[in-house]
């Protein structure tokens, strides 16, 4: 058996490309898939992208922002969003942090293992939340390197 480690200490020192404010470790990963930990600080930024692989964007902590084509809106914990491929996708934060666990699927593996989504049935009786993130004030004395959280 092997224990698979990610979050503060084992995440990469330099920021992916086209990021601003994020840290990644890669949890697992084969031909059929990987497992990314995102750690976004405040103000970060994943530049909008395109990828060939269809994407399930799960945050895990705090919230943010999402882009996939023109369309944006909030994301809080508890949710998560389908990056479907070939259409441009992004991220942001604003005065928060979000922590995010990304999974990415190769379209060829979509193709061959005929990978599905779960979709839970439709709710009827239930209003999606409305409102925003909450403003914070972003003062250098309140954040904590050795929490292992970017800034």
């Amino acid at each position: 058996m092997e224990i698979l480690r990610f979050g503060p200490g084992f995440r990469r020192p330099v920021p992916p490309a086209g990021t601003r404010g994020l840290a990644d470790q890669t949890i697992w990963s084969d031909p059929r898939a990987r497992i990314t930990e995102l750690a976004f600080s405040r103000r970060a930024l994943i530049s909008p992208q395109t990828s060939p692989d269809l994407g399930l964007f799960i945050v895990v902590a705090g919230g943010g922002w999402v882009q996939v084509g023109e369309e944006r809106t909030a994301i809080n914990h508890g949710e998560a969003i389908e990056w479907p491929p070939g259409v441009a996708h992004g991220a942001w934060t604003d005065g928060s942090t979000m922590r995010v666990i990304l999974v990415e699927v190769p379209d060829r593996a979509i193709e061959t293992e005929h990978v599905r989504l779960a979709r839970p049935p439709e709710v009827t009786d239930l209003e999606p939340a409305r409102g925003r993130l909450a403003d914070r004030d972003l003062r250098p004395e309140d954040h904590d390197p050795s929490e292992g959280e970017p800034w």
